[in-house]
């Protein structure tokens, strides 16, 4: 086995700097260091990677694409070392909680933000970073501890391959909501008038949009699909410009109504949206992870008795 090439810090500092710069000449200043002294760890670096990673265009040095490639890193390595030292100067006690989610495409943000917010309400500072994808790919950064919980609309598969626990946070009814001029053309013979009638719908990998499927062949309707979304934002938008009505969770119709401008057509009763929060491990031990879990359920209503078809 080859032995992996060893990276002098030092070396990485000073290219990114004169890159955040745009000059060897403004890199030096800011380095107290002399051209000659930082040209020559530059080239150094370059030996080391096997890389050329500046090209000089006119007066000034541009990043060529394996420069653009070790700036990105660079960012993160030298953005990781602030954060080290704010972290040790603030002691222990002090320290922010750092908590990293994964949100599903399609979980609606109105949701994920009111489901968050109980985290950062904690007597300890919290720092959140959100990464936002499919269920598969989040799950997967779940495993390797890129994350420490998924926000989703369905638990995790049992084929995906990777052991997680999905802890429900509750659920609610979904209503088709839509533009007002949509809406009261369609609202005296519903749920009959969405035969025809245009519809814009989650991609067909989620859970809510195969229990709409379902929902559809037994009222016997036929909508016409203008568009499918795995960014429920976006759907929202389409939603506003009159485009066709959307599946809405109830648990935000409300703001939907307030701050989008939408109406209510009716429910797809007794279609439920599920949403869960997905760890690695059965037992809570993040605190803000055990807060979103405990104060998830004021968010819901209580459930309505009888069959429900779940999303």
């Amino acid at each position: 086995m080859s032995t992996p090439k060893r990276l002098n810090y030092q070396h990485l500092y000073y290219f990114w700097t004169v890159v955040r710069t745009g000059s060897l000449a403004k890199a030096s200043a800011e380095l107290n260091l002399s051209m000659p002294t930082v040209s020559a760890q530059l080239r150094t670096l370059e030996e080391r990677l096997g890389e050329e990673l500046l090209a000089k265009v006119g007066r000034r040095l541009v990043p060529t694409s394996a420069g653009r490639t070790a700036f990105r890193y660079a960012e993160d390595i030298f953005r990781l070392g602030r954060e080290l030292v704010e972290a040790l100067a603030l002691g222990p006690s002090a320290q922010p909680l750092r908590l990293a989610v994964g949100l599903d495409d399609v979980l609606p943000k109105e949701l994920a933000q009111r489901l968050l917010a109980p985290a950062l309400a904690l007597d300890r500072r919290v720092r959140l970073v959100c990464h936002e994808g499919t269920l598969e790919r989040l799950t997967a950064a779940l495993a390797v501890h890129d994350l420490d919980v998924v926000l989703s609309d369905a638990p995790v598969p049992v084929g995906l391959g990777i052991r997680a626990h999905s802890h429900r946070l509750g659920d609610c009814g979904v209503s088709w909501m839509g533009s007002r001029v949509l809406v009261k053309g369609l609202r005296a013979r519903f749920p009959a008038s969405l035969d025809g009638a245009p519809v814009l719908l989650p991609t067909n990998d989620t859970a809510i949009r195969r229990a709409l499927d379902q929902w559809f062949e037994r009222q016997r309707l036929h909508p016409v699909v203008i568009g499918e979304f795995e960014d429920y934002a976006l759907l929202r938008e389409f939603a506003r410009a009159g485009k066709g009505l959307i599946p809405v969770p109830d648990v935000i119709g409300r703001q939907f109504r307030d701050e989008s401008g939408l109406a209510v057509l009716g429910p797809a009763r007794p279609v439920v949206a599920e949403f869960y929060a997905v760890t690695l491990h059965r037992d809570i031990t993040h605190p803000a992870v055990a807060t979103i879990r405990e104060r998830a359920g004021a968010l819901f209503p209580i459930p309505a008795s009888g069959p429900r078809a779940r999303a």
